[in-house]
């Protein structure tokens, strides 16, 4: 290869890695803001929160790529940031939250070091897990239809954008819905009180707590959806364009990177599932061995980005808090449409329908949001579904009377 062509390939990989942080960013950073407040962050929290985030995503995503010489790539668990929009407010309010990310950072380093909880957690049949993911989900996607009927004239442009980009180009959909919510709260800043930038990083620890209502409905959720909807597809992203992720050193950084960053707000960090693909594909470079640069890129991108978040998020006060959940309902769509069809759609004729049954429980109890003794419906949604797929599951032997076959895992 040319110098002239090396030098070319390495500036597309630079491009990729920016483009695959900023569609990372905005296609979910409205999920992950709307989930920290929810359970309750301020402002000044959250937006801490979310430059952690961005900061142990630049770290780890720098350190894994140069150390392993492969396109690994770290986001922030979406999945888990809707978990904490399911949850709530929880007894002990933000500390017990901080406390439940820790907990969970600690139980992604264990997985990694003890292939056992690993086991265990891969035993967790998959129509149940992303059945719990989609009930989840629900509510925050179906935040376009009432914001759209309370804001029409600032929700629709949002809408219309996103539709139209969808049609002409799917991955860049979502950035053009949150560049057209920031032009929405632009004009609404113009027309009325103009917002207080606070341009530098904002840094507001927090001392955690633990409950055991955080533990169960926060820290448990979230640890299984971050391990099943983000490391576990990572794993097989990767492994579909010829990688094999170290599973250990993945795990033990992302999760002692989560650990670290818990107690300035940071809910997860995960190996990238969707994202993966643009560095691990020939997108990035047409020579394996160099697509390392693309998620070290991905990761300075990050560290950038962690910087101008607070004053991005002191911006984006000014508007209704529904224009920025409209936003991370549409970048939720995808991530519903394809739990759905996980948890419902039979993909071997082994399954049995009664596991669908299940699912479908799940679900309905995991969108339900309600809360029982202090505990949120996504794990009461586990319970069940895991005690309604046992109950169906075992009868299957005497099956054979009516025509089944008996179900093997």
């Amino acid at each position: 290869m040319s110098a002239q062509g090396s030098r070319s390939h390495t500036a597309h990989s630079v491009i990729t890695g920016v483009a695959a942080a900023l569609i990372g960013y905005t296609s979910t950073f409205a999920v992950v803001l709307t989930g920290l407040q929810t359970v309750g962050a301020d402002r000044r929290q959250a937006t801490t929160g979310l430059v952690a985030l961005c900061f142990a995503i630049g770290v780890v995503s720098l350190w894994l790529s140069r150390r392993y010489r492969m396109p690994l790539t770290i986001a922030w668990s979406t999945p888990g940031a809707a978990v904490l929009v399911s949850a709530g407010q929880i007894t002990g309010g933000w500390a017990a939250a901080v406390g439940a990310f820790i907990v969970a950072a600690l139980l992604v380093v264990v997985t990694g070091l003890w292939p056992g909880l690993g086991r265990l957690v891969a035993a967790i049949p998959a129509p149940i897990a992303q059945a719990m993911l989609a009930g989840i989900l629900l509510d925050l996607c179906l935040t376009p239809v009432s914001a759209v009927a309370e804001y029409p004239a600032q929700v629709a442009p949002i809408l219309i954008v996103w539709l139209a980009a969808f049609v002409l180009s799917p991955r860049w959909a979502i950035v053009a819905a949150f560049v057209t919510a920031l032009v929405v709260v632009a004009h609404d800043a113009i027309t009325g009180d103009a917002p207080s930038i606070h341009w530098l990083p904002e840094a507001a620890a927090t001392m955690p707590s633990l409950t055991w209502s955080a533990v169960v409905s926060i820290a448990l959720p979230l640890y299984i959806v971050t391990m099943a909807a983000q490391n576990v597809p990572g794993v097989a992203i990767m492994s579909s364009y010829g990688f094999t992720v170290p599973w250990r050193a993945a795990l033990t950084a992302t999760g002692l990177g989560s650990a670290v960053a818990a107690p300035f707000g940071a809910h997860a960090v995960n190996l990238a599932a969707i994202t993966a693909a643009l560095p691990a594909s020939d997108e990035s470079h047409p020579d394996p061995a160099q697509r390392w640069r693309t998620s070290a890129t991905l990761g300075i991108a990050y560290l950038t980005l962690a910087v101008t978040t607070s004053a991005l998020i002191s911006f984006l006060a000014v508007a209704p808090a529904e224009i920025i959940a409209t936003v991370a309902g549409l970048g939720l769509l995808g991530t519903l449409g394809s739990s759905l069809r996980a948890a419902l759609v039979d993909e071997s004729v082994s399954r049995p329908a009664d596991c669908r049954t299940a699912a479908v429980i799940t679900f309905v109890v995991a969108a339900s949001g309600t809360t029982i003794a202090g505990i949120s419906s996504s794990f009461w949604a586990l319970i069940v579904g895991l005690a309604v797929y046992g109950v169906t599951w075992r009868p299957l032997a005497s099956s054979r009377i009516v025509g089944h076959k008996p179900f093997r895992s």
